[in-house]
């Protein structure tokens, strides 16, 4: 079994480990063809095997079949997992058609998640971003309700403002923040960290490739059925430029005998120790690069060269981060 290190999710919060296994990946969301079902079971529990215990869903991804998956996954082993479980959005045949934040519908989104997911309490309930359709107040008193009745264990939002989580965290304590944060992404630093941080909140970060800009694998232009095109980021010069500019991140990447994906996640990780990089995976074998990952150090020079390098602004064209 591997040593993951463990961390406290928030400030006194729950014991999880520092790396996060997002299960979205195992299902169909975007309307592509769904990864082998017996892998992506055999990948969650070696991800337990392995001290992974942080398991994040989403009960529209792929309308319940993530949390369906994720259930068989933890049968018998209930007790090993950190269940945490996105809600709100509604999709219609893998198109997004907004949110529904209402409190009659949260009720019954968490009944549907708890039968699918075969467990009496969710670890971490969130809803997966504020559109304003609904006052925070009433989304938020919602799950509270939720926890006092015993479904819920803590509270967690998603891609959020400051603003809004200040206002969240004042009508019932915030666990985690649920955010996109990667070298190409650093616009929450200015206000969203730091409120995280003055107000004890863990930070859940995915997206740490930015959509597979960092891997060092991507080429311009990208095939026709990529779902990156729909950002200006990967179209036109705009992805070429870019590009240009992981060559920095491929060379030291070389240098430390990693990949760039690798070093990628390792700078999320090195942001804080109240930060928990989120990543994707439906393999076993992307198990140990993954957790290697999270071992690699930085000198002070190379975290200059990638600050320097990667600063606010530096990637050209905006992706679903930049709403």
């Amino acid at each position: 079994m591997s040593n993951v290190t463990k961390i406290n999710l928030g400030k006194n919060g729950p014991l999880v480990s520092k790396l996060g296994l997002g299960c979205m990946r195992m299902s169909s969301v975007w309307g592509g063809p769904r990864p082998d079902e017996s892998e992506s079971i055999a990948t969650i529990r070696t991800a337990l095997d392995s001290g992974i215990n942080f398991l994040n869903t989403g009960d529209f991804y792929g309308a319940g079949h993530n949390e369906l998956l994720v259930g068989q996954a933890i049968k018998g082993r209930r007790d090993e997992a950190f269940i945490s479980v996105k809600f709100g959005a509604i999709f219609h045949n893998g198109h997004w058609l907004g949110l529904d934040l209402r409190p009659i519908a949260i009720k019954n989104f968490i009944n549907y998640s708890l039968v699918r997911l075969g467990i009496d309490t969710i670890d971490l309930y969130q809803p997966c971003r504020m559109d304003n359709s609904v006052p925070v107040e009433d989304v938020i008193g919602t799950v509270a309700d939720l926890i006092k009745e015993g479904k819920v264990r803590h509270l967690g939002v998603s891609e959020i403002t400051a603003d809004q989580l200040r206002k969240a965290n004042s009508v019932y304590p915030v666990t985690a923040l649920e955010i996109g944060y990667s070298l190409a992404d650093r616009q929450i630093e200015s206000d969203l960290l730091p409120a995280a941080e003055e107000l004890g909140i863990g930070v859940v970060a995915f997206a740490n490739t930015a959509e597979g800009l960092l891997t060092g694998q991507m080429k311009a232009p990208l095939a026709a059925d990529s779902y990156q095109n729909n950002f200006s980021r990967f179209q036109g010069e705009n992805l070429t430029k870019n590009l240009e500019k992981v060559e920095v991140l491929k060379a030291m990447a070389e240098q430390k005998g990693c990949t760039p994906t690798q070093l990628a996640i390792a700078w999320v990780n090195a942001q804080g120790s109240h930060i928990m990089p989120l990543v994707s995976m439906s393999r076993r074998t992307r198990l140990p690069e993954n957790i290697h990952a999270m071992e690699i150090a930085f000198t002070p020079d190379e975290l200059n060269t990638l600050n320097t390098h990667f600063a606010l602004g530096a990637i050209l064209g905006g992706t679903y981060l930049q709403r």
